[in-house]
């Protein structure tokens, strides 16, 4: 399995919201990020849903500045 369908299946998170935001930034966005934003992205998808969700929203901030830096990013692509 290639680490983007990896990826792929972590973003199923089973609210549509998250999986809309998450597979948007792997869709349009991954494969043209340097290492260490698709490792933070990685690192993010390890994080449990409410935690994931408090962050993509602003409710919470990341204490990892990868992390911080995927949010943004993300973020910055659904308010386009």
């Amino acid at each position: 399995m290639s680490e983007q369908a990896r990826l792929r299946w972590l973003c199923r998170r089973g609210t549509r919201e998250l999986d809309l935001l998450l597979m948007r930034f792997l869709d349009e966005r991954w494969s043209d990020e340097p290492e260490d934003v698709r490792a933070a992205f990685g690192r993010l998808l390890e994080l449990q849903d409410p935690d994931l969700y408090a962050l993509l929203t602003g409710r919470a901030a990341a204490t990892d500045p990868g992390i911080a830096l995927v949010v943004e990013r993300i973020r910055t692509l659904a308010a386009d």
